[in-house]
């Protein structure tokens, strides 16, 4: 979840600092800092709060030839100056960042202590400060190795020592770190947001990797010294894809990039010709796929969502047996591995840590994985068995919005290339095709809509409490919409299928909690409407989301916001974006930090 960045080279380095700690800000943090070096003096400043904090204290003639910086994430102690990172050994000449956990912090804690370390925070990072000094005999990158052997847990770290001139050294273990190769200069980063205006020439670390860079040269090796050759790739990645531009917030930003984001997702993957999709980053041949006898989904959060959506339409289109699961669970589980069982990892980042250890669960059992992620590079699509890039570009807001309808897609490319490899006709798998292209302009007449669905949550916003309802298709983004709310707004919210609402949600029903009913006209729309009067009968308010036209929504809601009509399996990405600008305007209008809400983080990769 912190975010880490590290420099040496000519630039000023405390200012390189902080414009890479900025731009990680998205990540969710609590408190921030950063080391530098300069004629053999280390100085490190950090602050309780926001980047714009650290800055306040930063002396504007900091400057430092080489130096590392930190965006923490309360996890082991609270939020505090003295909690913050960097950590710095005793001798005050090795600074250390850390991201992970070190499970077992206590006992080497008591060790140390033994030894005669003093220990100033309350975090399991500062451990690594003192051990690293413990184990220093002149080489920093031997004495990380050293530290790094007894330690039991996940990490990303960087490291300098006031004594090594313009080096850094960075270790990887279930955390991202990524290398940004310059001229004259290397960057360390969690995330390659953070390289971008600097170079686009990138080295991604593996688990139990250490690198050791210069301004001139890197070199990456393991824990037991082999060497290991590491090969430089090209961020695709636009300077511009990050910045806010004329939206207020990144979260509205990247509503109204879903259009082009869901395009992307689509380009190069449709076959008119034949009415199929052509994924040929699944690795698999069409016998293997053929053989399939079930697709089981795993994710977290909105990836979750995305994958109960994505089992629907598989199980509907290709009529092959599909499910959901949550990462975190079928991990502990035990799970039963199956012949011809095709599994799914779902995850924007490629790094949460639920998701990725349950995928290394199921490939321990013999599962064929697939990745479906949008960052290139990252650690699911590297342990996956093949899988597919969304390309929906960089997601910044905490809560995630084109990342999920591009999820969508890759499972509807999916549905579709299987079932026209078994039953579907082809003027039916060219009817599907041409309703997902018309999506991207459909969803432009939606957004048009953002005046209708901000008035909206202004006569909305004194709610304490939500429902969120929806059948079919629909009932995943039911799910979805409750989850935007709750993130952004701070506002409870629960998702349900609308037939469930009388076997226990019923008894919340009052005129103080609204009900939001997906209600396209589809073959369950007959079954909502019921649903709806259920409500309206016993004094609930109802907010609908209809197909345009439709008098008998309109004779029961409150309130309603009209939908184009659309192929009935394209209805879910018009239902969703409305539910994400509700959210969006309803955090807005209670004055909630809409792209870092409290204690959540973009890229949860710690269990």
């Amino acid at each position: 979840m912190c975010g880490i960045i590290g420099y040496c080279g000519p630039k000023p380095t405390a200012r390189v600092l902080l414009e890479g700690l900025k731009r990680l800000e998205y990540r969710g943090y609590d408190s921030a800092g950063i080391a530098t070096v300069r004629d053999g003096a280390l100085t490190v400043i950090k602050r309780a709060g926001k980047i714009k904090d650290l800055e306040g204290i930063v002396p504007q003639d900091l400057d430092g030839e080489y130096g590392i910086g930190h965006t923490r994430w309360a996890t082991h102690g609270g939020v505090t100056d003295t909690n913050a990172h960097p950590h710095v050994s005793q001798n005050g000449k090795i600074a250390v960042v850390h991201n992970g956990i070190i499970e077992n912090f206590q006992s080497l804690k008591e060790t140390l202590e033994e030894r005669g370390y003093r220990f100033v925070s309350e975090t399991d990072s500062e451990v690594l400060a003192h051990l690293i000094e413990d184990f220093y005999e002149g080489s920093l990158e031997e004495a990380v190795k050293r530290a790094l052997s007894l330690v039991k847990g996940t990490y990303g770290l960087l490291c300098v020592h006031a004594d090594e001139p313009q080096v850094i050294v960075g270790a990887r273990n279930g955390s991202p770190l990524v290398l940004g190769v310059g001229e004259h200069e290397m960057f360390l980063a969690s995330d390659v947001s953070a390289l971008l205006g600097h170079t686009r020439q990138v080295v991604y670390l593996e688990d139990n990797e250490v690198v050791r860079v210069t301004p001139e040269e890197f070199l990456t090796t393991d824990l037991r010294n082999t060497v290991i050759d590491k090969k430089v790739e090209l961020i695709t990645w636009e300077l511009e894809e990050i910045e806010k531009g004329p939206y207020q917030h990144y979260m509205l930003k990247e509503i109204f990039e879903q259009p082009e984001s869901i395009k992307r997702a689509m380009q190069g993957r449709i076959d008119e010709e034949y009415a199929t999709a052509h994924l040929g980053g699944l690795n698999m041949t069409s016998r293997e796929l053929l053989e399939v006898e079930q697709v089981v989904i795993i994710g977290a959060g909105t990836s979750y969502y995305a994958g109960m959506l994505g089992a629907y339409v598989i199980e509907q289109l290709a009529r092959i047996p599909s499910v959901a699961e949550l990462s975190s669970e079928i991990r502990y589980r035990n799970p039963v591995v199956r012949k011809n069982t095709l599994y799914f990892a779902v995850s924007q980042s490629g790094e949460t840590a639920d998701t990725l250890y349950a995928l290394r669960e199921l490939k321990r059992k013999g599962a064929r994985i697939l990745g479906i992620c949008n960052v290139v590079g990252s650690s699911i699509p590297r342990e996956s068995d093949g899988g597919v890039y969304i390309h929906s570009g960089p997601e910044i807001a905490v809560a995630s919005t084109k990342a999920f309808t591009s999820q969508v897609t890759a499972f509807y490319l999916f549905a579709l290339l299987m079932a026209r490899m078994r039953h579907l006709s082809y003027e039916e798998g060219l009817l599907f095709i041409r309703a997902l292209r018309e999506v991207p302009e459909r969803l432009r007449e939606v957004l048009e809509k953002a005046p209708e669905i901000k008035a909206l949550a202004r006569k909305y916003a004194w709610a304490k409490n939500f429902l969120f309802l929806g059948r079919g298709l629909n009932y995943p983004v039911a799910l979805e919409g409750a989850l935007k709310l709750k993130e952004v707004s701070y506002i409870h919210a629960e998702g349900y299928s609308a037939a469930e609402i009388k076997h226990g949600p019923i008894a919340l029903i009052n005129p103080e909690t609204p009900s939001v009913f997906l209600v396209p006209h589809d073959e369950l729309r007959e079954k909502v409407l019921s649903n709806m009067k259920e409500v309206k009968s016993r004094g609930g308010k109802v907010v609908a989301l209809c197909t345009e036209g439709d008098p008998d929504v309109r004779e029961i809601a409150d309130d309603v916001i009209e939908i184009p009509a659309v192929y009935r399996y394209m209805y879910p990405y018009l239902m969703v974006v409305p539910l994400q600008l509700f959210a969006y305007y309803m955090a807005l209008e209670l004055g909630r930090d809409v792209d870092q809400p409290r204690n959540l983080a973009k890229s949860v990769t710690v269990e």
